[in-house]
């Protein structure tokens, strides 16, 4: 025997087998692709590419917004048989663009250079620190023995 019952904000339900084994009668209703609150991906059903896609990284609405819209759209309809190879001068235009704003957009040799120098400072200070507790450790070493042969001559 199947029965709903409603705990707080829960609607519990509970079904018999004879209740699975029956196929669904639940009618799904086909998405909508002009919803505006509908997710959509990186192009709409319609073709068009969605600017708002958090796969773009704001990219298309930072500073250098309209030169990266120019030539990733550019990209996305090219018809050359290398994709893409009618959209340099978009390209160059997007690059010059970030150029002008290293902190928003930097270039990977700054970044690679960036991580590279971290990775020094770790490897000196993991290196300086294990060069101290050798010092400590020669230091205890050299003064147990003195110690105990203040002891054994007093």
């Amino acid at each position: 025997m199947s029965y709903c019952r409603q705990e707080g904000k829960d609607k519990i339900i509970f079904v018999t087998k004879e209740d699975h084994d029956t196929p669904s009668s639940a009618e799904l209703i086909a998405d909508d692709p002009n919803d505006p609150y509908e997710d959509h991906g990186l192009i709409l059903p319609n073709g068009d590419i969605n600017w708002g896609c958090p796969c773009l990284g704001g990219m298309a609405s930072g500073p250098c917004g309209e030169q990266f819209k120019s030539a990733f759209s550019c990209f996305h309809y090219s018809q050359e048989e290398v994709k893409g190879s009618d959209c340099l001068d978009q390209f160059r235009a997007m690059q010059e663009c970030m150029q002008k704003y290293p902190d928003l957009y930097p270039q990977e040799d700054e970044e690679e250079e960036h991580s590279k120098d971290k990775q020094s400072e770790e490897e000196e200070r993991s290196k300086d620190k294990q060069g101290e507790e050798e010092e400590r450790s020669k230091d205890q070493q050299g003064t147990e023995p003195k110690a105990a042969e203040d002891q054994a001559t007093s």
